[in-house]
Parts: C-alpha cells; structure tokens; sequence
C-alpha cells in the first residue's frame, strides 16, 4: 500500500524534522560535531568542500534554527577571514590572473582562499547547528558524561554564565568615565586611563567570583557536578550517527577519487 503525505501530514512530518536534532542525545552530537570538523578541515577539494558546506546547510534544515539569523551570524565569522581571503591570491605564487598596482593575483592563491572559505563556513555552521543550539548546562553535563576534565568544564560552565555579567560592569565603568568628562585620545592619560579599567574590572571579577563561591559553598556545593539527568543513547541517536558518518565517508571517498584522477 503507497502512503502519500498531503496537507496536515506534510506540516506533521515537517515539523518533526526540524526539531529532529534539538531531540538528539547531546554527548552524540559533540562527538559527531568533532568528528565532522575533523574530516571537513582534512579535505582539500573544492568541489568536496562544496559538497560538505550543503551537508551543513542540510543540518541547518533539521535543526529548526532560524535561517537568516543564523546566516548572518555565520557572515560575521567570515568578517574576520575576509582580509586574509583577499590578500592571499596576491601573496601567493603561481599562474598570474591579473596585476593590481605592480602586484599579481594568482590562480593558486584564488583557489586556496576559496578553499579556506568553504572550509571555515562549513565547520562553521556544523558547529553551530548541532552543539550551538545546545544548553549551556546541557552542554557541560553532555561533556563531563564525555569524561572531559571537571574543572575545564566548570571553568566553560561559569564564563558562559558570567561573561555577560562581566559586560555589564563593563559598561558601567565606562559611562563613569564618560560622566566624569574622560575622552579617548592618543595620549598617556587615555592609556593610563584604560589601564585602571583593565585593573578594576580584574579587582570587581575576583570580588564578585568570591561572593559567588560563598553564596555557592552555602547551598552544599562540594566542587562536584551533580547530573540531575541520564543521557541515553536512542534508535534515533544511533541512525542520525550513522546517516552522518555514512556521509562523511562519502566525502572521504570523494576526496580519494580526485586526488587519483
């Protein structure tokens, strides 16, 4: 008997495809997100490259993210790249493209700068699809359950909890610079002016640490990590690791096939 999904059945279906990977085992997907950036950063292929960036994009459907944020987010990494992507055709030898002010752009150059970028947006964006949308908390139980070290994960746990907080005072201190008629310019009183901002923010983060530890060490903390949930891989985790790996290795075999050809 065929089976056709039409109207409310397509929405259904729809639906829980994009939630599929928020409902994934969580130490399952930091391994796979490691394993897949591993592999991705081995390839050297553009077209494999290629093929890698849309297996991202496809991970990008399932996740349920919002599109357009999540593109634009990945767009400001690429901010940080795009000067490097741009000089190297004109810093690396090879077959000459054209000349710009005395200096050649090269094939070769061309090729590894499109090769970076397809990289980077690929890890990129796999990174941010399968552990980016992931709790903080979770994330560090879904680590200490990996046999990560317990103080790299309290240390991960408290700076992403308290990086904010850091800002605000931040903040704080600079609209009493402002207040008080401070003005930056080129000059020994600005730099010694951001210095006793560096030095204060240092003196108001171990005061506040201390007082979280205080307030910490009078609700029983022990320095311990206290699951309060049990990770349990599912049919689900394992066919999605599957599916992955299969296309890993498809990418792989990609890989091997051009560099014989």
């Amino acid at each position: 008997m065929t089976y056709v999904l039409t109207g409310s059945n397509q929405t259904a279906s729809a639906g829980r495809l994009r939630g599929a990977v928020s409902a994934l085992d969580p130490r399952m997907r930091i391994v796979m997100t490691v394993t897949y950036a591993v592999v991705v950063v081995a390839l050297s292929n553009l077209w494999v490259l290629a093929g890698a960036l849309s297996l991202s994009m496809w991970l990008l459907a399932i996740s349920g993210l919002p599109f357009r944020k999540t593109v634009k987010r990945m767009a400001m990494m690429d901010s940080f790249i795009i000067f490097t992507l741009v000089l190297l055709p004109f810093t690396m030898p090879g077959t000459p493209i054209f000349t710009l002010w005395g200096f050649e752009a090269s094939w070769e150059g061309l090729w590894r700068a499109t090769g970076i970028a397809l990289t980077a947006n690929a890890v990129i964006l796999a990174v941010m699809t399968l552990v980016g949308s992931m709790e903080p908390v979770t994330m560090g139980h879904a680590l200490f359950a990996l046999t990560t070290p317990e103080r790299l994960v309290h240390l991960m746990m408290f700076t992403i909890r308290y990086i904010e907080v850091l800002r605000e005072e931040y903040l704080r201190l600079r609209t009493s610079m402002k207040l008080r008629g401070f003005r930056p310019r080129s000059n020994w009183h600005t730099y010694r002016s951001y210095g006793y901002l560096v030095g204060m923010m240092l003196v108001r983060a171990i005061e506040r640490s201390e007082r979280i530890l205080a307030a910490m060490k009078c609700r029983g903390f022990s320095g311990r990590i206290l699951l309060l949930e049990d990770f349990r891989l599912s049919r689900a985790d394992i066919l999605f690791a599957l599916a992955l790996a299969a296309a890993l290795a498809a990418l792989i075999g990609a890989e091997v096939f051009y560099a014989a050809a």
